[in-house]
């Protein structure tokens, strides 16, 4: 079995040394690493080639011209993790660590299943909450209450997550590559829905990787909410647009429904800013998100991303 991992990395050098010092460490390793590297402007690519002089398996930097957000790096590392053969594709960012037995913890999923995520812990050593079923009337994934391992150490689920999804490649040749346009926020969620639409979608009960970044949350009961910035409130709302028009796609849009859905990411972001970061001086963000996201659902030319069975003749996957 071939399996690389891709891991997308922009000006966040420190969190990338570590996680490349846990993926020496994994055990089995994988055939190679896929380092998509966001034009980082800090001592990255110096890391990087430090790390590849002594690294246990090939490590490629695939550096872009451009930072092209977590979309693009996603899709332009599994675009090149395909070029190099690889039959699964582990994706992660930069700023988590693998645990040693994390390819062991899959292993035992693997013929079953073709989108597989495993459990995460937060910075602290807590259970990362990331239990989710995207809502296609609202056009928003809804968290699921309770301990959806009680029954069984599978749970089904169909949204993504590009912090630690386990993806086949005949998935993504199926279904095309991560829609570059989305740039950050709702990427991975969409396309974890486009899969489960033909392939099911499992989160096992198994860690597989611990967050490092620390994050300023609160706690919800159901979920917790975490702070952001005023690129991530900006395209939360602007990819309301492509989020909706992937929807109209796959004949599951609602107007209504998602006129709603949109409101409460909209609420969603507001009390963001003001329960968690004190402050409303992102509202003429989320404001200027809206207004783009309109232009987007009202685009008559707008095409999704298309299914990409030769990645040689769609490169970029099929757009």
């Amino acid at each position: 079995m071939k399996l690389h991992l891709v891991i997308t990395t922009y000006n966040r050098s420190a969190y990338l040394q570590n996680l490349l010092k846990s993926v020496a460490e994994l055990d089995p390793l994988p055939s190679g690493v896929v380092i998509v590297d966001n034009a980082s402007s800090d001592d990255t690519p110096d890391v990087i080639a430090t790390a590849a002089e002594n690294f246990p398996v090939p490590l490629l930097h695939h550096r872009l011209e451009q930072n092209v957000g977590g979309a693009g790096g996603f899709s332009a590392g599994i675009a090149k993790a395909l070029e190099l053969g690889t039959e699964w594709i582990w994706l992660m960012d930069d700023d988590v660590v693998a645990h040693p037995d994390a390819l062991r913890s899959f292993s035992t999923w693997m013929d079953d299943y073709r989108c597989i995520h495993g459990r995460r812990y937060d910075e602290r050593g807590n259970p990362f909450f990331w239990q989710h079923r995207f809502c296609s009337y609202l056009g928003i994934h809804l968290p699921v209450r309770g301990n959806v391992f009680a029954a069984s150490d599978v749970f089904h689920t169909n949204v993504g997550c590009f912090e630690g999804m386990l993806v086949h490649s005949d998935v993504v040749r199926d279904i095309g590559l991560p829609d570059p346009r989305f740039f950050i926020n709702g990427d991975d969620t969409t396309y974890g829905w486009l899969i489960s639409r033909k392939f099911p979608v499992a989160y096992i009960n198994r860690y597989v990787l611990s967050k490092a970044r620390p994050q300023k949350q609160i706690d919800l009961g159901i979920r917790h909410l975490n702070d952001s910035n005023d690129l991530g409130r900006y395209y939360s709302m602007r990819n309301r647009g492509h989020i909706g028009q992937y929807l109209r796609a796959e004949n599951a849009y609602n107007g209504f429904g998602f006129a709603l859905g949109t409101a409460l990411t909209a609420a969603k972001e507001v009390f963001r800013l003001i329960a968690v970061e004190h402050t409303l001086r992102g509202l003429p963000t989320l404001w200027r998100g809206w207004r783009d996201a309109r232009h987007i659902l009202l685009d008559a030319s707008w095409q999704p991303m298309k299914p990409s069975h030769s990645m040689d003749k769609c490169p970029r996957g099929g757009l």
